[in-house]
């Protein structure tokens, strides 16, 4: 996927990608790296190189990213005496190694600027400003080791801190946030630096999903630039997958689209990647001034309302408008004109005369994606002699099962006294941790129970993040959270009683200081209440552990290896079942639509295809309320500000690459721990089926408008142009039927438009002959094209588009 990522980032006008360096997917085991397929670093930054466009490196090693563990291996959890993140001599030479390895290797593949390569900065450590305060001088001392650390390594390029104010003088210090327009750096020879500006959020399992609107992440880029910024990147432009057992948290879920302009699955999210793309555009007309000038002439333009001037010599200007009051629109006056501003927003004016781009006006396009199982095409004729489509469900009616034993499942168990810490003996190899230990029962306590009309009761002073409670081989009880105390009526028999507790992990901390020592499992005191003699307490009683499950071990999940000895046919009347493997096999769904596992069905578990571990599902319902019906751009942004998804489950699509499917016999795996149905799994397709846009009178794209190249004065060349509307399906798509056309005065947004108290006849059928049949089409919007239906009235045109597969398309 990544060439074609890279090349939508470039289409937008970015012109630098960003990315971490994952140390635990590159050095999984101590000084055993891995720098293969999806952690092919070089092949990355070389693509990204021979696109044109530069990289900005950020090393860490910690990356926090909302991945396992912050990206720290775990295995250096266990170098004696090591503690992360402060001025630790044995962390210190592991990062060192590791940090030296990665600019040894950029510098020995010329990868570096000054080598002819595309990378033009680096980061080391990331965001320890916010928790440097929890190591006190030892932090102090870490930092300043850090940077003196990167800076003698010989990168020859610029390393910065994120959210470090206290960076040395050859180290520049960057905003993260959603506004970073008032950052300043802590010297005034270092540029205004904005390394992470969050356009959307994450969402851990059983929470809302987050967005951003465009107008305002616009506004804050807009501000960023207009207020002296030179630098701004988005956290994420492609948010990704977070496949296998890579999210962090805990319990974040596995996709990390996070609201970005390229979707998760690398379909463009539209309006936001249109608009941005609007908006790069628009700054980059401003460039010649921006880096001409010294600074910038404030102007104020109104109590809430003020312009920044940038000149250059030979009169080069260009000039940001901006109005911060969340409710009004304003009209202001500025080098003798008049300009209308919307509230909560920036235009931008890169002759200081004609605005090319307002942030609150969306003029581009917006995409509805749905996620749909695809007909199948038929191998026959109907009787016209065209090929039929025939509509072939991916879902398979043939499965297979494996029953997960309960507890311990191998000789390689161990029994120790007392409840040991979970990551100590399984090392993040596996999610999951059997402990196991016998109660004894007599006849008093069975006595006790019925005379006093009560049940004993299991006590966890604390655990995170999954426990599943079994008595006698049954489950009788679950919990799930972050440390949280549980209490479990068991039901025990007279004699002796298996306790078997299965320990889950649900992603490591990634955030925050002492997080190695966060640990998982249970902590505190375990213990039996409720017995005639008083309570028995288990923490420390002999203890018999067993590290993964038995369908992992035995790796269900391949193709490499014949397991038909294992499976037993499935039949519906089987299903649930607790701690089952299910499989079956599908064929690839036609075309080239981005492939996901809809297994909404199902409560939580792991699922392979063809062996690649598509990642953890759990379809953990969302709170009902919360969420808001429509979002409002105007004012500061903050995560609980525009929600969606309340009262359903946070994720339930799973994306799986075309690059891991064949045509046909592939294999999935599931393992559910809590039964589900797998016979209701689906593989389905995401595209976009709806295109709508909404465009006024006075909008023109700001590259359509402007030609910066001078006239034969010297002058540069405005070009103006009609209003235009342009659509565009995915390709391989096109339009088959426009399902709402209105000039005039259309009322709505994209999936309830309406047609308004002015409306021009001509509306549908224009846009119907000019884009019908195509891929994409554009449509001027003005009197000339639909005639005028309200004179002296502002018009503008709403279209609401239906996009299908064809065989061949026109533009």
């Amino acid at each position: 996927m990544w060439p074609d990522l890279i090349a939508k980032t470039k289409e937008c006008g970015i012109d630098v990608i960003q990315t971490y360096v994952f140390w635990n997917g590159h050095e999984p085991l101590q000084q055993q790296y891995n720098f293969e397929g999806q952690y092919d670093l070089v092949k990355f930054v070389k693509l990204v190189g021979a696109s044109g466009l530069y990289l900005h490196l950020r090393i860490g090693p910690y990356v926090c990213a909302e991945w396992n563990f912050g990206g720290f291996p775990v295995w250096l959890r266990d170098i004696p005496g090591i503690v992360f993140r402060t001025d630790n001599a044995p962390f210190k030479v592991e990062m060192q190694r590791f940090v030296k390895k990665i600019v040894d290797m950029m510098r020995d593949e010329s990868l570096f600027s000054w080598q002819g390569g595309p990378i033009i900065m680096m980061q080391i450590e990331n965001e320890y400003g916010n928790i440097g305060g929890s190591y006190g001088q030892g932090g102090k001392d870490y930092i300043k080791w850090a940077a003196e650390m990167a800076a003698g390594l010989g990168a020859g390029v610029p390393w910065v801190m994120c959210r470090q104010d206290d960076a040395p003088e050859y180290i520049i210090d960057t905003c993260n946030g959603f506004y970073c327009d008032g950052f300043k750096p802590n010297s005034d020879k270092k540029p205004v630096m904005w390394a992470e500006n969050w356009d959307g959020w994450i969402s851990p399992w059983g929470e809302r999903l987050f967005h951003r609107p465009v107008e305002d992440l616009a506004f804050a880029v807009a501000r960023f630039y207009e207020r002296g910024g030179s630098f701004q990147n988005y956290y994420m432009f492609f948010g990704g997958t977070n496949f296998g057992r890579t999210s962090g948290g805990p319990n974040y879920i596995t996709s990390y689209d996070h609201d970005a302009a390229i979707d998760e699955y690398g379909l463009l999210s539209q309006p936001k990647w249109g608009h941005l793309k609007d908006l790069h555009a628009a700054l980059k007309l401003c460039e010649p001034a921006l880096v001409a000038a010294e600074s910038a002439e404030y102007i104020k333009l109104g109590s809430m309302q003020e312009a920044h001037v940038y000149r250059g010599n030979n009169s080069i200007c260009s000039a940001f408008l901006a109005n911060i009051d969340q409710n009004k629109a304003i009209t202001v006056s500025f080098l003798g004109q008049s300009y209308t501003l919307p509230p909560w927003s920036v235009s931008i004016l890169p002759d200081c005369n004609n605005s090319v781009y307002n942030t609150a006006k969306v003029g581009v396009q917006t995409a509805i994606k749905v996620v749909e199982i695809k007909p199948k095409a038929s191998t026959k004729n109907d009787a016209s002699g065209y090929l039929t489509q025939k509509e072939v469900p991916f879902v398979s009616k043939s499965w297979m099962a494996y029953k997960e034993p309960v507890g311990i499942w191998s000789d390689l168990n161990f029994t120790v006294q007392g409840i040991l810490e979970h990551l100590n003996v399984t090392k993040d190899r596996t999610d999951y941790l059997w402990y196991f230990t016998r109660v004894y029962v007599s006849d008093e306590d069975i006595a006790h129970w019925k005379e006093n009309a009560v049940s004993p009761a299991l006590t966890i002073d604390s655990m995170r993040d999954v426990v599943r409670i079994f008595i006698n081989g049954q489950l009788i009880g679950s919990a799930n959270g972050y440390w949280i105390k549980v209490a479990q009526v068991v039901q025990l028999k007279k004699g002796y009683n298996d306790l078997m507790l299965l320990s889950q992990t649900v992603g490591l901390q990634n955030y925050g200081p002492f997080f190695e020592k966060d640990g998982a499992g249970l902590k505190g005191r375990t213990t039996l209440n409720g017995f005639k003699n008083g309570d028995i307490d288990l923490t420390h009683s002999t203890w018999t552990y067993q590290v993964g499950l038995k369908g992992e071990f035995m790796k269900l999940y391949a193709t490499d290896a014949d397991r038909s000895s294992v499976w037993t046919n499935l039949t519906h009347d089987e299903v649930p079942s607790i701690l089952s493997w299910y499989k079956t096999y599908f064929d690839s769904p036609p075309g080239k639509d981005p492939v996901v596992l809809d297994v909404s069905s199902m409560d939580k578990g792991q699922a392979w295809v063809n062996g690649h571990h598509i990642g953890r599902y759990w379809t953990l319902v969302t709170r009902k309320y919360g969420c808001q019906e429509t979002c409002d751009y105007r004012g500061f942004y903050g995560p609980d500000k525009c929600t969606t998804n309340c009262g359903k489950p946070t994720q339930i699509w799973y994306h799986v690459p075309r690059s891991w499917l064949q045509p046909s016999d592939n294999l999935l795996v599931v393992f559910d721990e809590t039964g589900g149905n797998p016979f209701e799994i689906s593989v389905k397709t995401v595209f976009v089926k709806t295109v709508c846009a909404h465009v006024f009178e006075d909008y023109y794209p700001p590259l359509q408008m402007w030609s910066y190249p001078k006239d034969i004065n010297g002058e540069p060349s405005v070009i103006q142009m009609e209003p235009v509307m342009q659509l565009q399906c995915e390709d391989g798509y096109t339009v088959v039927s426009i399902e709402f056309a209105s000039y005039g005065t259309p009322q709505g947004s994209c999936q309830a438009f309406s047609i308004g108290n002015c409306h021009a006849p001509t509306s549908s059928s224009i846009v119907s002959k000019a884009c019908e049949g195509r891929n994409s089409c554009k449509i001027e919007v003005s009197n000339s094209v639909f005639g005028d239906p309200c004179p002296g009235t502002v018009k503008s045109l709403a279209v609401k588009a239906r996009c299908e597969p064809s065989s061949s398309t026109t533009t």
